[in-house]
């Protein structure tokens, strides 16, 4: 579906990704771990065509993404919800959801509200509030529905459990996997290794922009070095 072939990429004359390759297949759950600084939002803003890869290909469902503008990659289907989560923090809820879905024309806006509210149904519960005034738990809920308003087939998270307790990352990162069990392809930039590993069908684990490690998720948690590096172990 998604595949990055010996990605180079940075800023400027600073070189972050160093002949990186990854793929993500229909319906997978795929996380990529490693320290800050790896190049984890890095992989994400090329893919989203935020930044322009130095040499390298990304290729999406057989077609080029390079030259191609963000917008245009989120018509391709791919979404992105970013670490900061961008939402319009005077407006409603609602109104955060209902422009998630701006790129889509006749939809039933109506049904894909309950869709979400049916995945977080604190959002329900909060469909009027302005999105400032919640807490960062209900807010990255709401940043990933909107993203999901859009009717992605590759979801992008960079990562979500950014500010959030330990119990509110496992219910985002349950919702995650509950996301990609209706179908959705989620590539997953994630910090905290142990419960991302724990969740995805596959990982990588980022070391200076190069891919030090990949394989099943719970086979990299039982590996040693990721042990010793990541987990704390």
């Amino acid at each position: 579906m998604l595949e990055l072939d010996n990605i180079a990429a940075g800023y400027g004359k600073l070189q972050i990704l160093h002949d990186m390759s990854l793929r993500v297949r229909p319906g997978e759950l795929v996380s990529v771990v490693g320290a800050n600084g790896a190049g984890k939002t890095t992989t994400l803003r090329v893919i989203s065509g935020l930044i322009s890869a130095l040499s390298g290909a990304v290729t999406y469902e057989g077609e080029p993404l390079t030259g191609l503008r963000p917008h245009q990659i989120v018509r391709r289907g791919i979404v992105q919800v970013s670490e900061d989560r961008d939402l319009f923090g005077p407006m409603t809820v609602e109104e955060n959801l209902v422009l998630g879905a701006w790129t889509r024309r006749g939809v039933r806006m109506t049904q894909e509200l309950e869709r979400i509210f049916e995945l977080f149904p604190i959002l329900a519960e909060r469909r009027k509030q302005a999105a400032q005034s919640m807490s960062g738990g209900q807010q990255q809920m709401l940043a990933i529905g909107r993203a999901l308003m859009a009717k992605p087939r590759l979801l992008m998270l960079d990562e979500p459990s950014t500010g959030l307790s330990p119990k509110l990352t496992w219910d985002v990162l349950k919702a995650v996997a509950a996301i990609r069990d209706t179908g959705v392809s989620v590539l997953l930039i994630e910090q905290n290794a142990a419960q991302a590993l724990s969740i995805s069908d596959r990982a990588y684990v980022l070391e200076s922009g190069t891919i030090a490690l990949e394989g099943p998720g719970k086979e990299l948690a039982g590996d040693e070095r990721v042990k010793k590096a990541y987990l704390g172990l």
